[in-house]
């Protein structure tokens, strides 16, 4: 069968729209600005599922029953991980804004906050609106700025990423994460 010029061009039209995203993709990534690296990571441990599921995304819909339940004695509950990721969040936050953090006595195991049933709702709310903060943090800082700040942003992503972790393993040892 004989292509026509027509044809020829809505095919080479169609294969151009099947590249761009790659093609855009590739031209965007080959020397992206450090904010967009930041925000990528951050975003990802925050709101944005892709690899994998975001704090915000592993507490949802949990009730009070399921964020206070603790597998054993010593273990932490899914809300007491999150009282200490507010907690670090906050700090965080307080020193790139160049602000004083709240005092830290050296015990970290006083960040892992019981917290009563009635509190739930609330502490979910903290976390978003914390995390919230150091996303806008990060969009609204001048690159020179997040020179100075790149590590500790990205520890703070690391920290979430891996308490996020432990959330979904004590959600999955209760049953109650269902994907």
């Amino acid at each position: 069968m004989k292509k026509t010029p027509f044809i020829f061009l809505l095919n080479m039209l169609f294969l151009g729209l099947l590249l761009q995203p790659h093609l855009s993709f590739a031209q965007d990534k080959n020397n992206p600005a450090l904010k967009s690296i930041l925000l990528d990571q951050y975003k990802s441990t925050y709101n944005v599922e892709e690899w994998f599921v975001p704090a915000t995304k592993a507490v949802e819909g949990m009730t009070a029953e399921q964020a206070t339940w603790k597998g054993c004695d010593s273990c932490h509950s899914v809300a007491q991980e999150v009282t200490h990721l507010i907690y670090w969040n906050k700090e965080a936050l307080a020193r790139f804004r160049g602000e004083k953090p709240d005092p830290f006595g050296g015990d970290n195991s006083k960040t892992f906050v019981n917290v009563d049933k009635a509190q739930w709702t609330a502490i979910v709310a903290q976390l978003d609106q914390v995390l919230g903060d150091i996303q806008r943090f990060i969009e609204q800082t001048d690159e020179a700025k997040l020179k100075q700040w790149y590590s500790g942003i990205s520890h703070v992503s690391t920290h979430n990423a891996y308490h996020t972790g432990q959330i979904l393993f004590i959600r999955k040892m209760q049953g109650s994460w269902k994907r």
